[in-house]
């Protein structure tokens, strides 16, 4: 049997499929943080026993005592610092956090976007990156960075934790900021700036390769028996993609949660400085474009939230399938904007309102908005030289058929949803299957698991055009004010 593990910002989760790779149970439990003086951290500790505690459950609670193979997923950025005795020297701090303000200053006087760019695949020196968080440490906690024995991401201290071996996997170095992403090495010019020694860092590997054997001991409190292997695995939204079978050039796996997420496999050899965010990929010397915008799902959260909190999105969308198109405009930069403009004072604006206009018709225009955003990013990918083909919807903006058509129009690509909606933890769980030699690849994985429930055709008309090209008009003048 197989378990996939998605280690999220909100909740861990693990599934459990058989030798078939036929679904047996999910479970799931809360990651509880410290938020005190504007900082976001959690205790790292509890976080590997809470999670040891959920596959203690779930295996009991299906009278599992058998696992081939487990492989991780999940959150990149949030950084665990290591003393010598392999402990944590204090809380692991969340990607969320954004202490590193100033030193993110620092770093854009020392290295220019381009170079940045050149090297790490990244647009900008973000609070979010460990390597800002790193420096930060140095001027702030120079008793935890004088003794920091290693260094490491979330994902790769938990494969620490259930094997005692210390790697990290490219595809979550990649969100490190210290990472070369063409050469496959650690950047020197960054860690000297920051202050510290690669070895201070795990060794790399290739993302979805066998990290070593489930500890003995780890093992036994589980009630396993037999070996047990523990795969690096790789970012969550490459799992997902894997998890859609979205695992060549040109399908764009889209997930529309808080924020919106696109993902897209690159043909080889990647290009360079095309302004989207560029990843080591999933699979051995390949290249992911993930372009993000912030205002995704959160827009019509707030929106509804805001002006409708008594009514449901499935109240929306049936309202919503009743009714003809508005000519309300409404530019979703509630948090700023980062793919394609990178514009943090961008901000939201809704433009056209009449009298006969009410709440509902408000909430198609943050829908189009949204699927404006995701169509920008379409055509900004496609400059690049990458067409995409379709797109594969995953997250909360999946379950609203409204929605799904409304980006099948706007972007002009078929809209695809797949059969599983955690998607994350199936491709994990592929990924496991084929480590362990059930599948020959992940292709052929992807063949035998994935299907998909429905399919959304675009219907294109020159309304949906003209009004796209309205937005685009509306955001550059709302720029120059």
């Amino acid at each position: 049997m197989y378990i996939g593990i998605d280690l999220g910002s909100t909740n861990i989760k693990a599934a459990v499929y058989n030798e078939n790779m036929e679904f047996i149970d999910r479970q799931s439990l809360p990651v509880e943080y410290i938020r005190e003086n504007g900082f976001v951290e959690f205790d790292a500790i509890r976080y590997v026993r809470d999670l040891e505690s959920l596959l203690s459950k779930i295996l009991q609670d299906n009278r599992v005592t058998n696992i081939r193979h487990i492989a991780f997923t999940g959150q990149a950025e949030s950084l665990v610092v290591l003393g010598k005795d392999g402990q944590p020297l204090m809380n692991a701090i969340s990607w969320m956090d954004e202490r590193s303000t100033a030193e993110c200053e620092v770093l854009a006087r020392q290295f220019s976007p381009e170079q940045c760019e050149e090297v790490t695949g990244q647009l900008a020196v973000l609070p979010t990156w460990p390597a800002t968080k790193i420096l930060w440490l140095k001027h702030n906690r120079p008793e935890i960075f004088q003794n920091a024995e290693t260094y490491m991401l979330l994902k790769d201290y938990v494969v620490y934790y259930f094997t005692g071996v210390k790697k990290a996997d490219m595809s979550i170095a990649t969100f490190s900021f210290y990472f070369d992403i063409y050469n496959k090495t650690y950047w020197q010019e960054m860690l000297n700036a920051i202050g510290i020694r690669i070895q201070q860092l795990p060794e790399l590997c290739e993302p979805c390769s066998v990290a070593g054997a489930l500890l003995p001991e780890i093992s036994a409190r589980l009630g396993l028996c037999g070996p047990c292997q523990v795969n690096a695995g790789t970012l969550d939204h490459f799992a997902g993609m894997v998890g859609t079978g979205n695992i060549t050039p040109g399908n764009i796996t889209l997930s529309t949660g808080t924020v919106m997420a696109m993902a897209v496999m690159c043909e080889e050899p990647a290009p360079k400085n095309t302004g989207i965010a560029m990843h080591y990929g999933f699979l051995p010397n390949t290249h992911v474009m993930l372009p993000v915008a912030e205002s995704g799902g959160v827009s019509l959260e707030w929106f509804r939230r805001s002006c409708m909190p008594e009514v449901s999105f499935k109240q929306i969308d049936a309202v919503l399938d009743q009714r003809s198109n508005t000519p309300i405009l409404f530019l979703p930069y509630l948090v700023g904007t980062n793919a394609p403009e990178f514009d943090s004072n961008a901000t939201g604006v809704f433009w056209g309102l009449r009298q006969e206009h009410d709440a509902y018709d408000m909430a198609r225009a943050v829908m189009e908005g949204v699927s404006f955003i995701l169509r920008k990013n379409c055509d900004h990918i496609s400059k690049s030289g990458l067409i995409p083909s379709s797109i594969i919807a995953t997250g909360g903006g999946a379950k609203s058929a409204i929605w799904c058509q409304m980006q099948a129009d706007i972007t002009e690509l078929k809209v695809r949803i797949p059969t599983e909606k955690e998607a994350a933890c199936l491709g994990a769980a592929m990924i496991a299957a084929v480590a362990d030699g059930r599948y020959p690849s992940l292709a052929e994985a992807a063949d035998d698991i994935v299907t998909f429930s429905k399919e959304y055709t675009p219907n294109t008309s020159a309304y949906t055009k003209e009004k796209y090209q309205r937005f685009c008009k509306l955001y550059q003048l709302t720029a120059d004010m």
